[in-house]
């Protein structure tokens, strides 16, 4: 392994990473994609990781709390995400927890931003529960999460 490419691999990696935060799995395939070889770019990415420009669990957290709180995505959804952009397990359940009491804000905020008034109708509450089972609640969180919203109304 020369010097020369994987100093080029990490200039490359550099640039990659300053647009946004990248997962291990992101960068490799980025890095490969670029002509590194699977040696130059885990060499990289193995100083990428010491110096602490790429960390998973890191990423995952902030995305998991992002995503919550921006995007008002649920849990089911958050972890098919982190899991397509390559984020191993060990990192996407401690991200979940973390956010997890936020959990029920968020899908109850969702509703009184889509649904200003509580549900009344069955026609009505099947539209917020397809709302927030399509956002990624779970079918029981949507359940509370309704029921929740009607309360806060009354």
């Amino acid at each position: 392994m020369s010097e020369e490419a994987l100093e080029g691999a990490l200039q490359k990696a550099y640039r990659y990473l300053g647009h946004r935060d990248r997962t291990v799995a992101e960068l490799r395939k980025h890095l490969v994609g670029k002509g590194a070889t699977e040696e130059i770019a885990d060499a990289a990415i193995e100083e990428l990781v010491r110096l602490g420009y790429v960390d998973d669990a890191r990423f995952a957290r902030q995305f998991a709390e992002d995503r919550r709180n921006l995007d008002s995505w649920g849990s089911d959804r958050i972890e098919r995400r982190l899991r397509e952009l390559g984020v191993e397990a060990e990192h996407i359940s401690p991200a979940l927890e973390a956010t997890s009491g936020s959990e029920m804000t968020a899908a109850v905020e969702l509703l009184r931003r889509r649904f200003p008034a509580p549900p009344e109708t069955d026609r009505d509450r099947d539209r917020a529960l397809g709302l927030l089972v399509r956002r990624g609640f779970g079918l029981e969180m949507a359940y509370d999460a309704i029921r929740a919203h009607g309360r806060d109304a009354a």
